[in-house]
């Protein structure tokens, strides 16, 4: 059924205060939720919903806690979640972490023992909306085995950039895929494709239950497991959050809370920065088929829902 992304976000908000949420607190994970849907993006929103609630009611989250925001240097700002979500914990340090960019030219953001953030990019885009280059890097349960490995060492691990004025915005897993699109594979009787995952014995499997015995690959290889390893030493190094290793699946109704990091880097653009991305954007423009990442990316301000996943949100929501 088609529904509004307003209404989206509402019946998000009113469902995680319903179990258990303050209200602004769930507010600023509503938004994270109706913007993932509004590019598309179902992993990261209302497929999510239920998991939010589930926790708020089990404690593994906590959505009534306030983050605590400090500044030890110049450049560098803490948002520590305080094992709530990693939305708020952003939300009131951003500010800081934009004046801190400004002051010294670059400036860093850590988002410390948070629940997961799902969708990198809102964050890093929100950077970029400040006038700021935004990079960002989370970690989350391990789910990914080493090249010629089979036993899981890192999580999916996203990377993302966003540049301001739409210069450019992409935000993916270091994995070859995301977890959710396995599991989606699975419920819909599905095989999946080969160089996603692997089996138990380490053996390549297009069979989604096999692959979620088993472990994903990263992305590119031995290439794509480097970014991968980057971004757990960043987020979970840098923040004083748990490494993937020592999170339980992020869906798990029960358990220790997630306790994940993100770090995110604030750059203010030069001079001849905007010259530079020129340069490169009509290089690309002068070839058929071809764009800068998130180029022209226009969010939908009304979307079709499955009609199953529509009902059990506004079920949650009480409605």
């Amino acid at each position: 059924m088609k529904i509004f992304i307003s209404e989206i976000e509402d019946v998000a908000k009113t469902a995680m205060v319903a179990h258990g949420a303050r209200a602004w607190q769930a507010g600023e994970v509503a938004k994270a939720v109706a913007r993932a849907e509004a590019f598309g993006n179902v992993i990261c929103g209302l497929y999510y919903l239920e998991s939010y609630c589930t926790q708020l009611k089990s404690g593994r989250v906590d959505g009534q806690v306030d983050p605590i925001i400090t500044r030890p240097k110049r450049g560098q700002v803490i948002a520590d979640a305080r094992y709530g979500f990693a939305q708020p914990a952003f939300s009131r340090g951003l500010e800081q972490a934009v004046q801190a960019a400004r002051e010294n030219g670059t400036a860093t953001l850590a988002v410390a023992h948070a629940h997961t953030c799902t969708s990198l990019g809102f964050f890093t885009e929100q950077i970029a909306a400040a006038g700021l280059i935004g990079i960002g890097f989370t970690n989350a349960s391990s789910v990914v085995a080493p090249p010629n490995g089979k036993m899981a060492v890192i999580g999916t691990n996203p990377i993302s950039m966003s540049i301001p004025d739409g210069g450019m915005h992409w935000d993916f897993s270091t994995s070859a895929v995301a977890l959710g699109k396995i599991t989606m594979a699975k419920a819909a009787g599905e095989k999946i494709p080969l160089g996603w995952a692997v089996n138990e014995d380490g053996k390549p499997t297009t069979d989604p239950d096999a692959a979620l015995k088993g472990t994903l690959v990263s992305a590119g290889g031995y290439k794509g497991w480097g970014f991968g390893l980057m971004a757990e030493v960043l987020a979970a190094g840098m923040t004083g959050s748990v490494n993937s290793l020592d999170v339980s699946g992020l869906k798990l109704p029960n358990g220790k809370p997630h306790d994940l990091g993100q770090f995110y880097i604030l750059i203010e653009p030069g001079e001849d920065f905007g010259a530079r991305l020129s340069r490169i954007a009509q290089a690309i423009a002068e070839q058929d088929g071809t764009r800068i990442p998130g180029q022209n990316r226009q969010p939908m301000t009304e979307i079709n829902v499955p009609d199953a996943l529509w009902l059990a949100s506004c079920s949650l929501a009480g409605g």
